[in-house]
């Protein structure tokens, strides 16, 4: 039977003809099959990844070199474009749509070799922290079919933690794969704002969404990364700086890292204590090894929730109102008396309770007596937080924060309550306000027995720094 450990084992049996990529992709579609009732899978691409792999298989015959990702299994998340495959974000106002196109980052894992075994659910318009939000019903956490995966990329965060595809893409707009990852006891990865392009990405918030990598392993997230990073000419934000080598210099450094966490973060009443407890033990463990480990204070952190609900909510009113039923998306079958009537019946349909809610709440910090009030203040609020963490980052190299508050919570437990479950976001919508990366690494186990991380992040475009610091974070396992 075939295991899967790394890219860099696979490779190597393929190398060895020890296992084929056809082989590779019928034992992930029976992976599959046996564990439907995870709901991970939206749909499930049979017919191509057996194509792909014949044409890779056959590469490999012929005696062609192996491309980065030859033969490697990848969900996708269902935001993401495939040029002739369903894309619904989860959403009924979507659910026939065809992706005219495919996204620069799919078209960069295919030509790197990489198989799309499928589309993977989420939120609805990847709104949302618990998978709770999807038109196809919930997905389980693997774990515990009783909790919550987190999300909204919560499809793909099962999939690679049961074990149905080695790696997969996400996309995160304020901690919508590091949640996830925390959840799930795997890897999450936001790359800065802009090391990745977001064409073909259906957009939540365009300053905020960045396409985000899940994986069991660091040089698995690196190799992805290395594919699917760089300048894209469709796609002004994303940026021309040239992409390190993460493979080659993945090595992490001998010399002592300074690390700093926000005291604020890991004295917040909202903090499980059995985390706070395991990781201040792990930054005991961390100076130990010679490394810093300093609390700094943030003043700003009571405003990051409020700051990054007004900002993302007032970009998605923007953004979805284009789905309106005329140029695409859900059209109503009811009759109707006028346009404006026409449309209040094709969104009220199509959009789900979650998106509703968040739609409403960005038209109104947008409209025009409440405009300066909310929306102006944040964006001023924004520009604070990236100026304080940039004076952060001269003295320190690495910041530390728990990534959730809590591990998996039960399905229903924060429905009724969506102030709680967007305070769960507290510590992973920073990253995403002031454009830096960040990973989720899973270190801690909790006593219910459900996983925990740890949230790193460096300053924009240092990645390569950020996956050689998780190397050695990973050696601290606790």
């Amino acid at each position: 039977m075939f295991v899967y450990e790394s890219i860099a084992d696979y490779h190597k049996e393929l190398k060895q003809n020890s296992t084929t990529c056809a082989a590779v992709v019928e034992f992930y579609l029976q992976r599959i099959a046996a564990e439907k009732h995870l709901n991970a899978f939206v749909e499930v691409f049979e017919s191509d990844a057996r194509r792909q792999a014949g044409e890779l298989d056959k590469a490999i015959r012929s005696g062609q070199p192996l491309l980065p990702l030859h033969g490697v299994i990848i969900g996708i998340k269902d935001v993401l474009c495939y040029e002739g495959h369903k894309v619904s974000a989860a959403s009924r106002m979507l659910e026939e749509f065809t992706a005219p196109y495919s996204a620069t980052a799919i078209r960069k894992l295919l030509d790197a070799g990489a198989i799309i075994i499928g589309r993977l659910n989420c939120d609805e318009f990847a709104m949302g922290s618990s998978n709770e939000n999807s038109a196809y019903g919930p997905t389980l956490n693997a774990l515990d079919n009783s909790r919550v995966p987190g999300g909204s990329s919560g499809g793909s965060a099962v999939a690679v933690q049961a074990g149905l595809c080695m790696v997969s893409l996400g996309s995160d707009t304020g901690g919508s794969v590091r949640q996830p990852a925390d959840f799930c006891g795997i890897i999450g990865l936001k790359p800065s704002y802009g090391r990745v392009s977001r064409y073909g990405l259906i957009a939540y918030a365009s300053s905020f969404d960045q396409v985000g990598i899940f994986g069991k392993n660091v040089p698995d997230v690196a190799s992805v990364l290395q594919v699917i990073s760089g300048a894209d000419p469709f796609d002004s934000t994303a940026s021309p700086r040239q992409v390190p080598d993460y493979i080659s210099d993945l090595k992490p450094s001998a010399t002592p890292i300074r690390f700093a966490y926000f005291r604020d973060a890991v004295e917040h009443p909202s903090l499980d204590p059995e985390i706070r407890a395991a990781l201040l033990s792990y930054f005991d463990r961390l100076r130990q090894a010679g490394h810093t480990v300093e609390p700094v204070e943030f003043p700003l952190m009571k405003y990051i929730v409020p700051t990054y609900y007004i900002l993302t909510t007032a970009e998605a009113s923007s953004n979805l109102s284009r789905f309106d039923g005329v140029r695409y998306g859900h059209r109503s079958k009811q009759a109707f008396s006028d346009l404006a009537e026409f449309y209040a019946h094709n969104r009220s349909e199509g959009f789900g309770p979650e998106v509703k809610r968040r739609i409403m709440l960005g038209s109104f910090v947008l409209s025009a007596g409440y405009y300066d009030a909310y929306f102006t203040r944040a964006q001023q609020v924004r520009r604070r937080l990236v100026d304080q963490t940039q004076l952060i980052f001269k003295d320190f190299d690495v910041i530390l924060s728990p990534t959730a508050p809590t591990p998996a919570f039960r399905f229903g437990e924060k429905t009724e309550d969506p102030i709680a479950m967007y305070l769960g976001d507290i510590y992973t919508v920073f990253a995403n306000l002031t454009g830096v990366p960040a990973i989720s690494l899973p270190i801690f186990w909790h006593s219910n027995g459900m996983p925990f991380g740890l949230q790193a992040m460096t300053n924009r475009f240092e990645e390569l720094s950020l996956l050689q610091v998780s190397e050695l974070l990973a050696q601290q396992k606790a």
